[in-house]
């Protein structure tokens, strides 16, 4: 799986791709649900935690629910965070007692890094991956993601910022070279099903611009 990534983002002309059924499905619900003007699509960030990144299997079916959940992946990133890196990112929980714990863990092997978009994506995504404490979330909200994959409170599956100014932020550490505001202005109008492919290889939905199809 890693090879492939890799692959695909060094040999950028070879990327096939394929129509996004289940972003397309969502889209088509939403249109038929709302009169007005859909709103904006929001951005997070999420990151699937070393206690998954391990075990493709399971990547891949958080992956599918994604994209049943009507996200597109505008970036990804599969990374091994350093030590110092780690603790630059959890520094808000310097001094708490389990901070110590928890870079060790998110230091101890690959993660998976995701810029996603959607309507109201902070709030959804953090719905479908279940509250944080995962033995009462096995409970109380098995369907969730961390309802069905997670092991402990700090092996809790993945990540999701909890506010637009976080979000901005936690992608900004993660994705430096990612331009936000430019990202508005010439790619998300283009977000829509008939107009984005998904590359499996990058794990990108491609927006398909005017000027790309008539070449």
């Amino acid at each position: 799986m890693v090879a492939s990534f890799f692959k695909c983002l060094t040999k950028a002309t070879d990327i096939a791709v394929k129509p996004t059924f289940s972003v397309m499905r969502y889209m088509q619900r939403r249109s038929f649900s709302d009169s007005a003007e859909p709103k904006k699509l929001q951005l997070t960030l999420a990151i699937l935690k070393p206690d998954v990144a391990s075990r493709p299997h399971i990547v891949e079916d958080i992956h599918d629910i994604i994209q049943e959940n009507g996200f597109f992946f505008v970036a990804t990133k599969h990374l091994h965070l350093r030590r110092a890196d780690a603790e630059e990112f959890y520094k808000e929980h310097h001094g708490k007692f389990f901070h110590n714990r928890l870079v060790n863990f998110m230091s101890s092997g690959h993660i998976w890094a995701h810029i996603l978009a959607r309507e109201d994506a902070i709030a959804h995504w953090r719905k479908i991956m279940g509250p944080t404490k995962v033995f009462r979330t096995i409970h109380s909200d098995p369907h969730t993601i961390r309802g069905r994959f997670g092991l402990t409170d700090t092996r809790n599956v993945c990540h999701g910022s909890d506010s637009p100014k976080n979000a901005l932020k936690e992608i900004a550490f993660f994705f430096p070279e990612f331009n936000a505001e430019k990202w508005y202005r010439e790619d998300e109008p283009y977000y829509h099903p008939e107009n984005v492919s998904f590359c499996s290889e990058s794990l990108a939905h491609i927006p398909v611009k005017s000027s790309d199809k008539k070449n």
